[in-house]
């Protein structure tokens, strides 16, 4: 990738019926912001991984190409500043592409074909568990199932994905790895002749479930002995966006304003912190 040609237009703020700009980070926040084909990440150059990712999909121009596996930096920041082969070397940790591969890829040939390299880059990846699961292919899913949905609206969504960037989580080869996820899904349809906003919520909750260890004793066992911290299986929630909000301090009022989920979890007010998360265990659980 030539940076003096690599000139894309990245996340469309107005691909959607209704203008929807990327989250915002709180005032004083210091991102890179990287524009790709039909995607954008903003990235946190001191954690080097993604604070916020959005990607445009056009269901009735997706196209079918050769996957690669050409995972690369990007030219145009500096390599210290990204969280590259060095973590994911010699381990059981994953690559996660936080914009899926085939999401953007969309429209002519060439621009198809660009969008899937560009979704190589390290800036769009992540650390997460290797092990696959029931959970992890819900999590992968998630787009199809609201592109799907919104079949009848154009067939477009914009779909927001990050990890939770936390103080707390585990350092590995120097870099803090993400113990959650979120992802938002936002689509337009109709009331009433008027074309309205409406979003999803999602957490993935990779922490190991083992309440009866010491969690930190772990991690310090495996930050001695030089091996990738413990994650558990992966766990879906659809939850309300506002919480995505307190987990990340991003601007997600807008989405916030438009959750599906809110009107249904509205009179279950007694549940406390996180109460109102509601895991899903297959597409039939999911409120959209």
């Amino acid at each position: 990738m030539d940076a003096a040609i690599f000139s894309p237009s990245g996340y469309d703020d107005n691909f959607l019926d209704l203008p929807l700009q990327l989250p915002a980070p709180s005032a004083g926040t210091i991102t890179r912001e990287l524009p790709y084909t039909h995607f954008t990440v903003l990235l946190d150059p001191v954690r080097r991984l993604a604070i916020a990712t959005g990607v445009n999909i056009n269901g009735d121009q997706l196209i079918d190409v050769d996957r690669g596996d050409d995972w690369h930096l990007d030219p145009r920041i500096p390599n210290n500043e990204q969280t590259g082969e060095a973590v994911y070397a010699k381990n059981d940790l994953d690559r996660g592409h936080l914009v899926r591969r085939r999401d953007p890829v969309w429209g002519d040939a060439a621009t198809a074909q660009q969008a899937n390299a560009d979704t190589f880059a390290y800036t769009n990846a992540a650390p997460q568990a290797g092990t696959f699961n029931q959970s992890k292919e819900l999590w992968l899913g998630l787009e199809d199932h609201v592109l799907t949905y919104a079949h009848t609206n154009k067939n477009r969504i914009s779909v927001f994905t990050a990890p939770v960037l936390l103080e707390e989580d585990p350092v590995y080869r120097g870099v803090r790895i993400p113990q959650l996820f979120w992802k938002v899904a936002a689509w337009t349809t109709t009331v009433d002749a008027a074309t309205v906003l409406q979003a999803a919520g999602f957490v993935l909750d990779q922490r190991p479930q083992l309440a009866d260890l010491d969690l930190d004793a772990l991690h310090s066992q495996a930050l001695i002995a030089g091996t990738p911290p413990p994650l558990g299986p992966y766990r879906t929630y659809q939850v309300p966006i506002m919480d995505i909000a307190g987990l990340t301090s991003l601007d997600l009022m807008a989405f916030a304003d438009a959750d599906v989920l809110v009107p249904i979890l509205a009179v279950r007010n007694d549940t406390g912190d996180r109460g109102l998360w509601v895991e899903l265990s297959g597409e039939s659980g999911i409120h959209l």
